[in-house]
């Protein structure tokens, strides 16, 4: 490898998948609801108004966590690294045999819930 070789960027993909534990929803809803009365959007050219994006969020414990959670923060810290972009998404825990089975192999798991992700938005590599 030359010193060329080295200094130049490489794009590489992280995969991962988190799982969390919603310990208190309300804090969790509340804070999202914070964010987004902080956001600086333009209500005028939404089709909802901010008080009823408010309410959708507090009855939407995924989608609460899905507007807080901040992938670029994944390598925060780490030398040599620089986010530049990406795709994440928030969902429900699959329950029953799949979980079972899914968890007893995590990598074959985790491989293709990001092939199955990749075809719903079109940004995941196989």
């Amino acid at each position: 490898m030359t010193n060329a070789d080295r200094s130049a960027p490489r794009a590489l993909q992280l995969y991962c998948r988190v799982e969390v534990a919603v310990t208190d929803p309300a804090a969790l809803t509340a804070h999202a609801v914070a964010q987004l009365r902080a956001a600086d959007i333009d209500w005028s050219r939404e089709e909802d108004d901010l008080d009823s994006a408010a309410a959708e969020l507090r009855a939407d414990l995924t989608g609460a966590l899905g507007s807080v959670a901040d992938i670029s923060r994944i390598i925060d810290g780490v030398p040599g690294v620089e986010f530049r972009g990406g795709a994440g998404r928030a969902g429900p825990r699959r329950a029953g045999r799949d979980a079972r089975r899914a968890d007893s192999r995590p990598a074959l798991r985790d491989r293709a819930a990001f092939r199955a992700a990749g075809r719903e938005t079109g940004t995941a590599a196989g």
